[in-house]
């Protein structure tokens, strides 16, 4: 098996007001988005082309948003910046970059 294109785990996972998994995982792997909970019982899925990932204009630099499949998640990766000693960006910018990339989407 292929080494995931990007991971975050301990990822609160949220639908509207509701928290879905406090700890749960993000995954692209073969082009595809995976939504984990903190068990590795899937969310949800999609294949990333099929993806839209954004940071939400009213809410913290840690959070980013995934809609898929016809719903809208809201990440909170804050707790997964670079490992110490490592230079990078934050995890949600991170994971936007990521989602792009796998689909071919190029910054406008």
């Amino acid at each position: 098996m292929a080494e995931p294109e990007f991971t975050a785990t301990g990822v609160r996972i949220g639908k509207r007001l509701r928290s879905l998994t406090r700890a749960g995982q993000v995954r692209i792997n073969d082009g595809r988005l995976e939504l984990l909970t903190s068990y590795g019982s899937e969310i949800d899925s999609a294949p990333v082309q099929a993806v839209r990932a954004s940071r939400p204009w009213f809410a913290a630099p840690d959070r980013a948003l995934a809609d898929l499949n016809g719903q809208r998640y809201l990440l909170t990766l804050g707790a997964h910046d670079p490992a110490p000693g490592e230079p990078g960006p934050p995890a949600a910018r991170r994971f936007i970059e990521a989602v792009r990339q796998a689909s071919g989407r190029r910054r406008g």
